[in-house]
């Protein structure tokens, strides 16, 4: 589906735009698109793999994680999950140690062969190439719960030891600030004002977050939004992750809507907007692109799989929608 430039930083099918006047709901993902999470979730990545690294696998000289590497991984459909992700790194990086492989044309080759299927898809590439049962078994992800090693040692560093103690319950083994105080707020008052007049109070939010770790960021803007029928996937449990379309559906018809605008920046977000399509939910999907590290090549995945709408930021929402 070809997107055209119609305006600075909006991207869409013609066909789709005329489409929009009878959309009545709006739900937002978080990260990338309320929030841009450059210096604190994909940074977490980054301190998660290589303390993992060094305390579990002895491996001192990993590489840096880098926001093309997270960029690769989230475009396969498979990885919302910033922890899964983690964890596909952590194990592709300890497979490249025993293969005497390079690192990173490990990484890209498991990038290409990863899908929505996510850890799973990384764990069957890998063991075709290498007995990776003792490298996965140091780390038992994902286990039950949230209390296995790897989502311990995210939180920790993701949260900060208050936040951390207030959320679980534990004390964390790590001293310094969380790396969420970086998260950098995106959504405003006066753009939450403008669509709720707009759409009669039908805006919400269908994340991978848990309630109370945006309700940290978000503030009292959190209330702006229906939180009754929003979706915190953090606190669901794991079948529902993205882009399983049950949560993303149950949101749409607790709204009540009959055209509803799901706003997300990942593959993931896409394909369950498109399966909440299939089931008869109109939704259509639009991507925000300008929180990648490169926005143009966020637009040629969006253009490849056929997204029929792509903006720099959701500050441009009102203009798509003719309100202002």
């Amino acid at each position: 589906m070809k997107l055209e430039k119609v305006s600075d930083g909006i991207f869409a099918n013609r066909d789709v735009l005329k489409d929009l006047s009878n959309i009545d709901a709006i739900i937002f993902d978080c990260d990338g698109v309320l929030i841009d999470i450059t210096l604190s979730y994909d940074l977490a990545i980054d301190k998660t793999t290589k303390f993992v690294l060094k305390k579990y696998y002895g491996i001192t000289n990993p590489i840096s994680i880098t926001p093309e590497i997270i960029d690769g991984f989230k475009s396969t459909g498979g990885f919302n999950d910033e922890v899964d992700l983690t964890y596909a790194v952590i194990l592709t990086i300890a497979a490249s140690e025993k293969l005497k492989k390079d690192k990173l044309d490990l990484i890209n080759q498991v990038i290409e062969n990863a899908g929505p299927t996510g850890i799973s898809s990384v764990e069957k590439f890998l063991s075709g190439k290498i007995d990776i049962t003792d490298l996965k078994n140091k780390l038992y992800y994902p286990g039950n719960n949230r209390n296995s090693i790897l989502y311990t040692i995210f939180d920790q560093l993701f949260y900060g030891p208050q936040l951390y103690q207030k959320l679980f319950g534990k004390k964390s083994e790590f001293t310094e600030s969380g790396l969420i105080e970086n998260d950098k707020i995106i959504v405003s008052k006066d753009l939450l004002t403008n669509l709720k007049n707009k759409l009669k109070d039908k805006i919400a939010i269908t994340t991978g977050r848990g309630l109370e770790s945006i309700r940290y960021s978000l503030k009292n803007l959190l209330d702006e939004f229906d939180l009754k029928n929003s979706i915190f996937l953090e606190d669901e449990p794991r079948e529902l992750a993205k882009p399983n379309p049950e949560s993303l559906y149950r949101c749409i018809r607790g709204l009540d809507s009959v055209h509803c605008l799901y706003v997300g920046d990942s593959m993931e977000d896409y394909i369950m907007a498109k399966k909440v399509n299939d089931l008869g939910r109109k939704t259509t999907f639009c991507g925000i692109i300008g929180t990648s590290k490169n926005p143009t090549t966020k637009l040629e995945l969006f253009e490849k799989n056929n997204v029929p709408l792509a903006l720099d930021s959701i500050l441009l929402l009102p203009k798509v929608l003719n309100l202002v």
